[in-house]
């Protein structure tokens, strides 16, 4: 038995899960999300407490168990308190913007680049160079943030580039010997 799939899932307050045709449907104050359920799991929703468990003890059946009650967790925190990411844009003359659906990032290369802002996220630039990306879909989020961060990932001398708020990164010294 998987250890994160016998965890129940607590549904707050506000947020309704149904399971129907091996579809979970999440609904809450911020939105709806789907997830189609593999038949190696059974979902079973009972006062306010998701339980997924398995449907054979083979060793696929445990990997999907706790892969799909954390997917269902995941869900759960997306439509009642949603997920962000924030970048940090490090580097002279690099700064971004949001122009309707599109963020546009001066990365320091000869033209801007343009990222079209998938549906379902929004995002914010600030003038200290800060770019936070918001959403209730946890993969959605992850991925524009990912997708944002490998236009240009931060190097280890000056630390210019794109990075994450709570990345660290660790600086080499330069070329100190030579004279």
């Amino acid at each position: 038995m998987s250890k994160v799939g016998k965890l129940p899932v607590t549904v707050p307050a506000g947020v309704t899960v149904t399971v129907s045709n091996g579809v979970v449907t999440v609904k809450g104050p911020k939105g709806e999300l789907k997830q189609e359920i593999g038949n190696n799991v059974n979902v079973e929703v009972k006062d306010g407490v998701v339980d997924v468990t398995q449907a054979a003890e083979t060793k696929q059946g445990n990997a999907f168990h706790g892969l799909y009650r954390n997917l269902i967790h995941n869900m759960v925190v997306g439509v009642s308190e949603g997920f962000s990411k924030t970048l940090v844009i490090t580097g002279v003359g690099y700064r971004a913007e949001v122009q309707g659906k599109v963020l546009m990032l001066n990365l320091g290369f000869s033209s801007d680049v343009f990222a079209t802002i998938p549906e379902g996220l929004t995002v914010t630039a600030d003038a200290a160079g800060k770019v936070t990306i918001s959403g209730i879909d946890k993969q959605k989020v992850g991925e524009f943030s990912a997708e944002i961060r490998k236009l240009r990932k931060p190097e280890p001398y000056k630390g210019k580039g794109i990075r994450y708020d709570n990345e660290v990164i660790r600086r080499k010294v330069g070329k100190t010997g030579v004279k």
